[in-house]
């Protein structure tokens, strides 16, 4: 009885699965036919992964431009550990933490930059080396790590003892151990031993070959600041381009066969995950959210029913827009993904093909395709290769 319990549950999941599938396909095709898209640019990258209930897009976008790097670099195909990364950034978090005496944010949200840092300060090492998966799951779901470290942290903060013990950084670090796995201070991989760092410096990894830009009005163009955002902790530094430029050094970078790495908001309602597309729609719509009309007005529902069963004009993006939307705090830096390359359109719009980490759940198995106004729109920030920055940029920043 439980052995025909067990097949007929298998079959029920693999009957899901195949309407998932071909539901997906119905999706793709449909959205196809609708923009008619057609593939420009289109770089090498590693499989899609799926970060589930962990707020560590930051980790699986920049792990995967470095993975793409590596390809780039003809190393080779390589899957490296997102959670050793978000271990050592906790880790350093929590030092950070204290030292401002709880005056930053603390929480599992970071920025693309401190991939970088981590890795230069404690190397890497590959996902089948540590998988982060200590607590009996296949997938990561660290909501309850994450409120475990936030209550142990704030403890460490009340200072009960009036003076702070030699023991309380390594009782953080055993809340990541038991949650995330112990940290190894060596490993083998194919044959050989490694440390981290020698496993880095196997791979090639220079960090400092990278940089990181944005487009704000409230700094001086092609001046350097800390980018103000409650998850940059580390208060990691950004170079000021104009809007026109941060697009170029984008599309620059793909067409020279780099990768590009994103952060920035998908709040918007232009941004469906179900459909694979993120654009700006112009909806010529004012708002009247609250109001007694809303409540008969069928208008704006029949607008926004149109945005993904057709081709809809977009918002010309501007310079004020933008930094509106920065400073009102409809911007932020929410979300993390690798840019992998472009399409065009039917009309000829520019879409960026951009790799996320929630699976492969949707049309594009787990590619948004990003339009070139909402990316003027929406990016914070983009980390390129410095060799992938236009020449003229360069000489304005002195790179």
């Amino acid at each position: 009885m439980k052995s025909i319990q067990i097949c007929a549950t298998a079959i029920l999941t693999i009957a899901a699965g195949m309407l998932a599938t071909t539901a997906s396909a119905q999706e793709k095709a449909k959205m196809d036919s609708i923009y008619q898209f057609e593939l420009k640019v289109d770089l090498p990258t590693t499989s899609v992964k799926n970060q589930y209930k962990s707020g560590t897009c930051w980790s699986f976008s920049g792990i995967s431009f470095i993975e793409s790097e590596l390809m780039r670099t003809g190393k080779g195909e390589y899957d490296l550990s997102e959670m050793f990364i978000v271990n050592r950034d906790y880790h350093n978090r929590a030092i950070d933490y204290v030292r401002w005496n709880g005056s930053k944010k603390f929480g599992s949200g970071a920025e693309g930059c401190n991939v970088f840092n981590r890795i230069k300060e404690y190397g890497i090492v590959p996902q089948s080396v540590y998988n982060g998966l200590n607590y009996g799951s296949e997938k990561h779901m660290n909501n309850e790590m994450d409120a475990a470290l936030k209550a142990y942290i704030e403890a460490i903060i009340e200072n009960p003892n009036g003076k702070l013990s030699t023991a309380w950084l390594e009782g953080f670090d055993g809340i990541l151990t038991a949650y995330l796995g112990v940290i190894p201070d060596n490993f083998e991989y194919e044959g050989k031993k490694y440390t981290p760092a020698e496993f880095r410096d196997k791979l090639g990894i220079n960090t400092d070959d990278y940089v990181e830009f944005t487009s704000l009005t409230h700094h001086p163009l092609y001046s350097r600041f800390i980018m103000e955002v409650e998850d940059n902790w580390e208060l990691g530094e950004v170079y000021n381009v104009s809007l026109d430029e941060l697009t170029n050094i984008a599309f620059n970078a793909l067409d020279k066969g780099y990768t590009v790495l994103w952060g920035g908001d998908v709040t918007e309602k232009g941004f469906s995950w179900d459909n694979g597309i993120a654009i700006v729609p112009d909806l010529s719509e004012e708002d009247m959210k609250g109001t007694d009309r809303a409540r008969f007005d069928q208008d704006g529902k029949k607008k926004k029913s149109k945005l993904f069963n057709e081709l809809v004009p977009e918002k010309e993006i501007t310079v004020e827009m933008r930094q509106a939307a920065f400073d009102n705090f409809e911007t932020t830096d929410d979300h993390g993904m690798h840019l992998t390359g472009y399409l065009t359109d039917k009309n000829g719009t520019r879409y960026f093909k951009v790799k996320n980490s929630w699976d492969t759940t949707n049309p594009f198995d787990g590619y948004i395709y990003m339009s070139e106004n909402f990316y003027r729109y929406k990016t914070l920030t983009v980390v390129v290769h410095k060799n992938a920055v236009p020449n003229d940029i360069k000489k304005k920043l002195k790179l």
